[in-house]
This record gives structure tokens, C-alpha cells and sequence, in this order.
């Protein structure tokens, strides 16, 4: 993500956007760890740089640090799924809308993390309140909304992923359902924040493997919806509907899709929906093997190759959500 420079912290893993002789330091990417190095990109002129949230090591909100939570070694119990800086942003008054979005993202993150790391059904509930106060600001607060659904710098991880789904799930359900429909967006929108949750199951070595899967990796790779699905509805959680959000995310309109091949309507909305999200989110991420598309791009790719893919009046939708405010 792009970040206002006066916004850096000790901790945050940067990439300057200039050539290696424009700056002082050795890298054009780095963990800064000091004061001083701060002080030397202000130096630049640079406003703004990007940040990268998984690589940084920021103790209360990145990632990397929700792998280490406090009381020290030895301790039985994990620290608490939701981070209190989470809810203390969405309730805080008087925040500009961007940086609004910026600690929602990052410390969504964080939860995501902390919650895949041990998906109970305890902490399942207890990421279900975080993801509930993200959802409601998601629906009643559109200029943080318009900047979230804008966050797109990222690597294409389990976490990051399901936070970007998430927002721009509900984003879309908001857009397309309306507010006053009967449809609960808030529990659905809890199932696009979790319908990676069955890759908890997957040989971690497949999912984060560096190059493309082999047919035998991509076909355990396709049980993680499934995988999904049975976690939820061992643990007693999310309504049947927004457990199908996590079985069908993967489903294609044209049948080209898993774990079933359904076809058109035999997909519930939901999954449709997810489905689109899920896409456009995959196209605008980095791998190591391909690089990720602007959104345009991902878009007009969407359109022009993949459209068979999807319900087009739902596509139609989301394109507009990108336009500005």
C-alpha cells in the first residue's frame, strides 16, 4: 500500500520509488529501522512510499507480530484474535477518511492472521466480532470505504487475501443488495472474510509454494472449500447460506469451476458474488511467477477473457464501485 511518509514507523518495510542513486540508502526496498532513516526519506522529497505489511515488524499491528503474541514463551493460550487497536480505530472520531482505512486494513490483518493460525470455534466467534465492526463500517461509512476498496499493493497471501475479499465482498453485496434488502450483510459479509478459511488444511509447503502447482498440488489445492465448509459447520458457525460462500467461491458460471462444476444458478448468489471478488483479487496481487495487474487491467481482463466466468450484471456493479467518490 502507499503510505504518506510523515506516516512511517520504525518497523515498516518500505520500497522507494526511486532509482538507487536518487536515495541514500543501499536497497530500494528495506526495513527501517531507525529514526534517522525515516528522517533521510523525508529527506528525498518523497510525499508518499509504499509499504509492505507482511514483511514489516511493527509489535502491535503487522502481521509478523500477531506470530508472537505478549506474555512471553511458555505461555498455554494464544493473545486475543481481535486486536484492540481494530475496534479503538472504527469507534475514534475525527480520523481523515484514508488513514481511517490504512489502520482498518492493516490491523484486519492482523486478525486474519491471528484467527488462521488457530481456527477454533472459539476464536472463530471471536474474529466474527471484529470482522462484524469492519462490516458495519463498510456499510455506513463511504469515503473509508471508497479508500479500502482502493488498497491494492500486497502479496498474494492467505491473510491479505481474505481481508482484501472481505471488504470488497461487502462492498459489492452493499452495492448490488442495497441496504434495506433482506438480505443479512452482515453475515454474509462475515463468510467473505473467511472463504479461504479451509487452506488451514493445505500442505502450507503448496501454498506458498514460489512457482506454478503441478496437477497433484492444484488437486489438493481445490479441496480447500470444501475444507472450509466442514470447519464451519463442525464448529456450529455462520448461517448455512454464508457456509456456501466458502464452498462455492470457486465455482464458475460457465461450470468450469470447483470442488462440484455447477452451472449458473445452481450457485447461490453469495458464491457468485464471492466468486467475482475473489478473482479480481488474485489478478491485482503479486506471485512470485506473475506479476500483478493495475486495476483497470484486471478489469478489462475480466471482461474481455473471463466474463463467461461471472454474472455480468454483478461485474457490471463492481466495475462502477472503482470510480471516484
Amino acid at each position: 500500500m502507499r503510505l504518506p511518509v510523515e506516516d512511517l514507523k520504525v518497523g515498516m518495510f518500505v520500497k522507494m520509488p526511486l532509482s538507487w542513486h536518487e536515495h541514500p540508502f543501499l536497497k530500494n526496498a528495506f526495513l527501517v529501522e531507525s529514526e534517522r532513516e525515516i528522517a533521510l526519506i523525508r529527506e528525498t522529497g518523497l510525499q508518499e512510499v509504499e509499504v509492505d505489511l507482511t514483511r514489516s515488524r511493527l509489535p502491535s499491528r503487522t502481521p509478523e507480530a500477531a506470530m508472537h503474541p505478549p506474555g512471553g514463551e511458555g505461555q498455554g493460550e494464544r493473545g486475543p484474535v481481535v486486536p484492540a487497536e481494530l475496534l479503538a480505530t472504527i469507534k475514534e472520531r475525527g480520523v481523515p477518511a484514508e488513514k481511517r482505512a490504512v489502520r482498518v486494513w492493516e490491523n484486519s490483518l492482523v486478525m486474519m492472521k491471528n484467527l488462521l493460525d488457530e481456527p477454533s470455534g472459539p476464536r472463530i466467534k471471536e474474529a466474527k466480532e471484529g470482522i462484524a465492526a469492519v462490516i458495519n463500517l463498510i456499510l455506513n461509512d463511504e469515503d473509508t470505504t471508497h479508500y479500502l476498496i482502493n488498497i491494492t499493493e500486497h502479496d498474494f497471501n492467505t491473510y491479505t487475501h481474505c481481508v482484501n475479499v472481505g471488504v470488497l465482498g461487502v462492498a459489492l453485496a452493499k452495492a448490488f443488495f442495497g441496504l434495506s434488502s433482506e438480505h443479512d450483510l452482515m453475515a454474509l459479509g462475515v463468510g467473505f472474510f473467511l472463504h479461504d478459511l479451509g487452506k488451514v488444511k493445505v500442505d502450507p509447503a503448496i501454498i506458498n509454494k514460489p512457482s506454478r502447482l503441478t496437477e497433484e498440488e492444484m488437486r489438493e489445492m481445490r479441496r480447500h472449500p470444501a475444507h472450509g465448509y466442514r470447519i464451519l459447520l463442525e464448529t456450529r458457525q455462520l448461517t448455512e447460506e454464508s457456509r456456501l460462500i466458502v464452498l462455492q467461491h470457486h465455482e464458475r458460471r460457465d461450470g468450469t469451476g470447483y470442488p462440484r462444476g455447477l452451472r449458473g444458478d445452481e450457485i447461490h448468489i453469495y458464491g457468485r458474488l464471492c466468486s467475482l471478488v475473489d478473482v479480481y483479487d488474485a489478478l491485482t496481487a503479486d506471485r512470485p511467477y506473475k506479476s500483478k495487474l493495475d486495476p483497470f487491467s484486471a478489469l478489462k481482463l475480466m471482461r474481455e477473457e473471463m466474463i463467461g466466468h461471472f454474472q455480468r450484471d454483478l461485474f457490471e456493479r463492481f466495475v462502477l464501485m472503482f470510480r471516484a467518490p
